[in-house]
This record gives C-alpha cells, structure tokens and sequence, in this order.
C-alpha cells in the first residue's frame, strides 16, 4: 500500500504535463477539411503559439514550451532562421543552441504539435528576414524570385538540409510537425505564382511531402496568387474586427477552415521610437471573437525573447532599426515570466479546451530574477589603437565585400589641406557614421533621418579622414531588403569622389574583442572597456546602459546586443545560463560616448525611455502653404473597411504629393488616422515607396504611440498613421510626401484603419501632385 501511495503523486505530477491530445509517437494525419482542420480524422482548433528557439537561450526552451501549453496552447508555431544555420556559404550548423530538431522534440515530449516555417523569408524583425548575408556578395542579387537563379538554387540547397533535419518529425513520421509553411507574406511582396508554386515544390523535394502545407498573407492581399493544395492563413493584430478580416476570404473559399496566422498580440519596438503595447481587452475580445467562430489562431508572439548579438533586423521605409530587446509587449515577458496578459489568454482558453485537455498548472520559472551589483570600469582600449590589418581599395565598398557579415567598418584615408570648409557627402550610408579629422570627431550621420553629409572645417595640413560606419539590423521587410552595410555607394569631397581607401574590418565576434589590448588608461573616442564581477547567485537580470552611448555587450563571451541611448530600450537582458557563480567578464565597445563608465545591475527591464536627441527635422513647427495650388482629385470616402481607390481624370505627372483629410466619418472627430498610402503608377500598380519622404505633416502622434506620418508607407497595415491624440486641431488634416523622383501618376489607394475603432477615418479628401516642392512656410 505504502508503495501504492508514493506512486499516486507520481502519476499527477506525469499527467499534470501530460497531452491535450495523443501526440506520440506513432503515426498520424493532419489535413485541411470542410471548414475544420481534422487531426487523425477529427475536427481541431490549432490554438498555436510563436516561439523562437534563436531568441531563447537553449537551457529555457523546455520551460518556455510548457509555458506556452499551461497559457492554453495545444500547438507551437516555430521559424526556421536560414542565416542562422548557414552564416558562411555552404557551412551549416544544427548543433548546440541551433539544434531546432531538439526543439521540436521537446515540444512533442510536451505533449504539443508543431508548425514550422522554414521561409527562405520569414520577417520576424531579424536581420534581413532571415536571409544571410553573404548573398548580398552577388552585386545584382534579386531576392524572392525566379530569375536570379543563384538565389533559387542555395534556396533548395537550404531547404534539403532543413528536410535532413526536421522531415523525419512529420506527424506522419510519428512526430509532431502538423504543417510546413510555404514562404511567408508573400502578398505584401508580389504576385508571382509560379515563384509560389516553385516554393512550394522546393518544400516537397525537401521531404516535407507527407505534412499539410500552409501560407499567411494578409486579409489585404491573400488572393494575389493561388496555391493548390496549401492551406491558407491570414495575419491581423489586437483588436481586429475578426468578420471584416475573414469576410472575402469566405467569400472565395467558402469550405476552407479558418485560421489567424499570426494574431499579434503585441509589437516590435524600434530605436528612438515609443515603446509598442496592445491593450488587453482589446487583444482578448478579438481572441474571444475567434474562439467563438472555432477558428485557429497563433499567438504571435507568445513569448519573445531577446534578439542576442547582430541578429536585431530593421523596417523600411523610412529606415528603422529594431531594438535588441524582443519583449513583443507578449504574454510571456523577455525573462520568461507570465503577465497579466498571459493570464487573461489562459482565463479565456479554458472554456474553449477540445475532447481530452486539460489545462495543466504553470510552471515556475527555474531562473529567479537577481540584481547584479554595480559594474565599474578602469581597463579601456581604443578603437584607433587597436585596428586590425588594413585592406586597400581603390573605391569606397560595403562591408560585405569584404567578407564581413556584421558589426562596424572603418574608412580611412589622407586628404589635402583646403583653406575653406569642405562638404562631405556619403552616398548611401548605412547606417550611423561618425566622422573624424585626425582622430577628432566632427560630427554623426544617422541613417534613420536620411541624413549622409557633414561639413569639414578648413585644413591648414594634408589630414587623416575617418569614416567609423556601424551596421545595424538589415531591413527585414520589403524591397529595401537589399540592405548593404558601410558606404554602399562612394563618398565625394565637394563633388568630387574620394578613392584609394585604407578598409578595416571590426567583425561582432566575440574572440575579435578579446584581441584589444586593455590598459588602464582613459579612452579617446570609440574604445572598449572590460571589467569583472563576482556573483554569489545566478538568475535573470538586466544592465542599465543608459550612461552609455552607443554599441554592444560581451557577458562571458556572449553578445547580448546592441545597446543605444536613444532608447527606448535602456536595458540589456542577461538570461542566468550566461553568468556563473564568483568571476564574469564583461565588455563593452561603445563607438559613441559615454556620460559615466558604470553599468548598474537591474532586476526589471527598462522598456519605455526615449532619449531626445537634437534634431533637424522640423516639419511639425511649420505650415503648409496651399495658396495657388489645385487639386488633382477630390471626393468622398464610404464608411465601409477596405481599401479605397481613386483614378485621376489624366494621367499626371509629379514629384510630391499632398493628401489633405478634409473631415472625418464622425463629424465630431477632429482627429484624421490611415493604415496605408499606395501611389498607382501608368501600369496600373502600386509604385515603390522606397525612396519615400515625410516633409511636412501638421500633426502626427509619436509620443504616446508610433504612429507617426510615415507609418502611411511602411507597408504594415496594422499600424497608422493618426493625428496627435488629444489634439483638438480642426481639419482639415495635411500630409505632403516627395517621393524621389517624377513619376507618372494614375491615381492612388488610401486603407483605412483596419481595427475596430473608427477613430480618424476620413470621409472627404483632395488630393494634390506637383513636380515642384510644395510651400511649407
């Protein structure tokens, strides 16, 4: 009896983490049924949730995973990072942190299913949607297409080696892969079917030809293009009106189950931005509204994490860089902990559990969080003094000529003394440039706010000119994928193009910082510095970085990203598997400048602290101007979702643009809001907005949120640009765009909010182009 007993606790600890359903490992069917996914022959409701196993240190993946099921979640939704595997041409590594089999094992030893999505592209806010950097060597590379067949062919050399790995865990095989993605997001991209269709085929060679196949695009553009036999998803965010998302939808697929691809239950946050939240009503009525419709859903992201390293990515237009910290506002914060979000979601859940689940407890986390004591620095090494080899190039070139994926790169050469100042013009910089004459700052560059030239004092002597760049994340969303870092283009000296530079190379690796030669001695401009501390205890912790400048930071010899004063985020997170008990080391290169050479030890992140720095934008403080000019369109909007076209009487021809919100739908609202802008070219499709600039807006709300103007072409349609709130500014509502150059112009495409608010909508319009600036007074 006495053994009876002991094993009755045994038996309730095994099944409070046993399986929703029977996911072992014998085989099994998942397939796309009459309005339902059917496991094993049944109707069932994948409620999945995102994790990435880059973002979380390898000894939390199990806790992470039993987190997600103990939030309600009977699936997890998983990425495959291509330039996570393959960070030099044909070298491929699945071990250790980068083991993703290992993952998705543990998600079926914790009784969940899986879906994968291998890409090639995946976005998720890391450097360059997951596609490595080294084909960007390839000067003319074409991305996510059939004619550069370089591109297509180290695809299917990626995707076999991401079968060897993943195709034997097919729920056929007896593991527990429910669904293979094909591509992703294509719609926002284009509509070239037989690229899809290649893709898809690229997949089944792969192995992954027992699995159901999925894509997600957006309610917007999912039918772009058709895929035969892949099911379909569609991606919306917090507070969607769950009918108008899956209305047409329906309406074209009117037997096809239904399935939110990615239900974002917070957002990325970018530096010098507001720190991203959703509010959790909001996120969970439109959760609910699902769950009442029986339709699938993956929380995107349930939990974050933290974007380690160089990994961080960036969105464009306009250029904005992603923070390190990938907290997501999700319901699992950066350190592992549930929130009130999370418990909100397991509230819900828990009235809609299918046959055979149950809600398991939730798990404590194994890493409690510890304040680390104050970190003061004597050893420093500069940056100057300790260059690597140099290179020599006749022409100015990016990093990746150079072999080098990520980190910084500096331009050197002697130019001539000149008795008057100089303009200095970097074309094509990416992404922040510090210059220096003889080792004297002159001033920084940022990407961010289009700015690429500087003006050099006078030289009574021939001078050495140092152009320090630092790369941040490449674009990860986009045409501007393409994102080479450095000076991609030349640098000119009043016109004139300078050549024959010294190149060196300052890779983020950790043994390259460990090269530098430490003294203690005071550092002079860009420098590292290294210290040590001692710890009694291990747990989860954060350092305050906010006396620093700008840069990254080693712990042990991990990386754990970029640091900026800028903000929002002050913080950088260090998971307890990184320290160890008595001596750590740490390293710091800041290629800024610090205002005190400290790091204090946190135990809570700081998300939420924006750092004004001077600026030269000052299109706020001004007016428009609109005396003489005509419109070339007017109307009135209807008050229904959905985009809204507009086709000019002629074909014109203009450079800047000014679309002018002349009241809203509510004829109480003083406030104007929209999701997207398209200008629809001669061909009849929407033109590029790479080149895209906000020069003038006369109010936009980039405080409380970032909802500033060109969020109107940033090509995500869940965040808008909106009026200041609060502001109680009669219309009309000005924003003028240059677009670069003239272009030929058939008329335009204005989506509204897609949410359920009808705050701002605009009901009547005019619409001006002209090849000449617009007066902004």
């Amino acid at each position: 009896m006495k053994k009876a007993f002991l094993f009755i606790p045994i038996l309730l600890f095994f099944f409070s983490f046993a399986p929703f359903t029977n996911v072992n490992a014998s085989n099994g069917t998942f397939t796309s049924g009459q309005n339902t996914f059917l496991l094993n022959g049944k109707p069932f409701v994948v409620r999945a949730g995102e994790l990435h196993y880059t973002r979380i240190p390898k000894a939390y993946w199990d806790e992470r995973i039993k987190l997600c099921k103990a939030m309600g979640m009977n699936t997890i939704c998983i990425y495959l990072f291509w330039n996570f595997h393959e960070q030099q041409q044909g070298i491929f590594d699945f071990t250790g942190q980068k083991d993703v089999a290992e993952f998705v094992r543990l998600i079926q030893k914790n009784g969940m299913y899986c879906i994968l999505r291998p890409g090639p592209y995946v976005c998720a806010e890391w450097d360059m949607g997951g596609l490595p950097w080294w084909l960007l060597k390839k000067q003319d590379l074409k991305v996510r297409r059939l004619s550069d067949s370089f591109f297509m062919d180290r695809v299917k050399v990626y995707l076999k080696e991401a079968g060897k790995q993943l195709a034997p865990l097919q729920i056929q095989n007896g593991g527990p892969i429910i669904m293979v993605q094909v591509e992703n997001e294509y719609g926002t991209w284009g509509d070239d079917q037989k690229y899809m269709e290649t893709m898809r085929d690229n997949i089944r060679q792969a192995g992954f030809d027992k699995v159901q196949l999925l894509r997600c695009d957006w309610a917007s553009n999912f039918f772009k293009y058709n895929l035969d036999g892949v099911a379909q998803a569609l991606n919306f965010g917090a507070g969607s009106n769950i009918e108008n998302e899956f209305q047409k939808f329906k309406e074209l697929h009117p037997t096809a189950p239904l399935m939110c691809g990615e239900y974002w239950t917070g957002w990325f946050d970018q530096w010098g931005r507001p720190h991203e939240t959703r509010e959790i009503n909001s996120f969970i009525g439109s959760l609910k509204d699902m769950m009442d419709r029986k339709i699938s859903f993956s929380l995107y992201m349930a939990h974050g994490g933290t974007s380690f390293g160089q990994w961080a990515g960036a969105n464009a237009p306009a250029y904005a860089p992603t923070t390190s910290s990938y907290d997501y506002n999700a319901p699992i914060d950066e350190a592992g902990n549930p929130t009130d979000k999370f418990y909100a979601i397991r509230d819900l859940l828990k009235n809609y559990l299918q046959e055979g689940e149950t809600l398991p407890e939730i798990p404590q986390n194994p890493e409690k969080t510890i304040t680390i004591p104050t970190i003061s620095f004597a050893l420093t090494a500069n940056v100057f003094d300790n260059l690597p080899v140099a290179k020599q190039s006749e022409k100015i070139q990016s990093m990746e000529n150079f072999d080098q994926g990520w980190g910084s790169i500096l331009y050197q050469k002697t130019i001539p003394a000149c008795k008057h100042p100089q303009q200095l013009v970097l074309k094509e910089m990416h992404d922040w440039a510090t210059v220096y004459i003889n080792g004297k700052a002159i001033g920084s560059l940022d990407r961010r706010k289009g700015e690429n030239s500087i003006e050099l004092p006078a030289l009574k002597a021939a001078s050495r000119l140092d152009i320090l760049v630092e790369g941040m994340g490449r674009v990860n969303y986009g045409e501007a994928i393409i994102d080479r870092k450095g000076i991609t283009e030349k640098a000119t000296l009043d016109g004139t193009e300078l050549k024959n530079w010294k190149i060196y190379n300052l890779p983020v690796d950790y043994e390259f910082q460990t090269k530098a030669k430490f003294a203690q001695k005071p550092a002079n401009g860009p420098a590292w510095y290294k210290a040590s501390f001692d710890l009694k205890e291990t747990g989860y912790t954060y350092l305050d970085m906010s006396s620093w400048g700008k840069g990254m930071v080693w712990v042990n010899g991990y990386n754990l990203g970029r640091f900026w004063k800028i903000g929002p985020t002050q913080t950088l997170c260090i998971p307890g598997c990184y320290l160890k008990k008595g001596k750590n080391e740490i390293i710091v290169l800041d290629i800024d400048k610090p205002t005190k050479t400290v790091v204090t030890g946190l135990n809570h992140p700081i998300l939420d602290r924006i750092v004004k720095i001077e600026s030269k934008d000052g299109k706020v403080k001004k007016s428009l101007n609109l005396n003489g000019a005509n419109p070339v369109a007017a109307g009135t909007f209807t008050s229904e979702n959905g985009w809204k076209s507009v086709t000019l009487d002629e074909m014109t021809t203009g450079r800047y643009f000014c679309f002018e919100a002349m009241n809203a739908q509510n004829p109480d609202d003083h406030s104007t809001s929209a999701a997207e802008f398209e200008i629809i070219g001669a061909d009849g499709k929407a033109i590029s907005s790479i080149n895209w600039k906000v020069v003038f807006v006369d109010s936009e709300e980039t405080v409380k949120v970032a909802n500033g103007a060109d969020k109107l072409f940033d090509l995500q349609e869940s965040i808008i640009w909106q009026t200041k709130i609060g502001d109680k500014t009669n219309h009309p509502h000005q924003v003028v765009i240059d677009m670069g150059s003239d272009v030929k112009v058939k008329g335009f495409r204005v989506l509204p909010r897609t949410d359920k608010s009808d705050t701002g909508k605009v009901k009547d319009y005019r619409f001006y182009l002209q090849e000449k600036p617009f007066k902004i007074e």
